[in-house]
């Protein structure tokens, strides 16, 4: 049930974010462009203006088709990590891989390309060295303890963060702002030539994950009760972190430092039906999409014509509702 209520809000929340903006175009008329793009136009009816059909399918539809990508594999990779951490308050950023993936952007952003690089590319290569950085040091006798990496993550992610504070100094002006921008997350890139690759990425390990559900509700009781169940813990939790990596990484590069949604997203759906993660992953994905439309919905129309940063419109949602779930809880989990 719960499932069909997400369905039908994506739906709705990706309705009213396509029509919404600096210009208004009716439910009616959003629905007629993308069916003249899907259905060809089949049922007979007179053609979209061509204003409205540039403006929906070239700008807002690609625009949250990537938030709908970005808050799902967010959700997701939330979701393992709380699992494999053992720690209520793991997100998607906790291993510092955001902080690298940042560190290589900005140094894209302020020192032009390097090695051929994009911001996009420099920013997934970014997220991916520092996840081998952060299992190497993590690793305790050969296996990855969960102490050794979050504290790895965290040095890590200090160490990154001060390059990208010392790059930021070397910057003024429109460049820092835009810096700054990418920094707190922004999908005003969106293009459908930017979509492909993180969509594949996030169905594809959340395809993955929801095989490893079982796996993933047994770590949840402790290493000794997966253990007697068979399951090989050291290699399942590395298997989870590059997977939940990956999903990070791939987010950060089309999107920038999006906060909370992996945070929020999980305790959410867990607070309704439970730590089981054969409902638990799909349901997060949904609702971590959700989410960010509606995000960034606010983000763009609140403020006209200034655009606020994703961050700052999830942060302050976010954590509200997180102090809400502390009170009523005791904690998340």
């Amino acid at each position: 049930m719960l499932g069909l209520v997400l369905l039908a809000l994506v739906l709705l929340s990706a309705v009213l974010a396509t029509s919404a903006g600096a210009v208004r175009i009716a439910p009616s008329q959003v629905l007629a462009v993308v069916w003249s793009h899907v259905g060809g136009l089949r049922s007979g009816g007179p053609a979209p203006h061509p204003i409205h059909d540039q403006i929906v399918w070239s700008v807002r539809v690609p625009r949250v088709l990537l938030a709908l990508i970005a808050g799902a594999g967010l959700a997701v990779a939330g979701t393992v990590l709380q699992a494999v951490v053992g720690n209520p308050l793991a997100d998607p950023y906790v291993l510092g891989v955001s902080a690298g993936a940042s560190a290589a952007a900005v140094a894209v952003f302020t020192l032009g390309a390097v090695g051929g690089l994009g911001v996009s590319a420099a920013a997934f290569a970014g997220a991916l060295v520092t996840l081998v950085l952060v299992l190497l040091l993590g690793q305790r006798d050969g296996r990855v303890d969960p102490v050794r990496l979050l504290l790895a993550g965290v040095a890590l992610g200090y160490l990154f963060q001060a390059v990208t504070s010392y790059l930021q100094l070397r910057q003024g002006g429109a460049q820092l702002q835009a810096v700054l921008f990418w920094l707190l997350g922004t999908l005003s890139g969106a293009q459908w030539s930017s979509l492909a690759l993180p969509a594949l990425i996030v169905i594809a390990s959340t395809a993955w994950l929801l095989l490893k559900a079982r796996a993933l509700n047994a770590l949840v009781l402790g290493d000794e009760v997966a253990a007697s169940l068979g399951l090989r813990v050291g290699a399942l939790r590395l298997q989870l972190l590059v997977v939940a990596a990956l999903l990070t990484a791939a987010v950060i590069a089309v999107a920038g430092g999006i906060g909370f949604v992996g945070l929020i997203a999980p305790h959410a759906v867990r607070l309704v039906i439970g730590t089981d993660h054969r409902a638990l992953l799909p349901l997060a994905a949904l609702t971590g999409g959700v989410f960010l439309i509606l995000a960034d919905l606010v983000g763009r129309t609140a403020a006209q014509p200034v655009e606020l940063p994703l961050t700052v419109v999830t942060a302050l949602v976010g954590v509200p509702f997180f102090l809400v779930l502390l009170r009523r809880q005791g904690r998340p989990l």
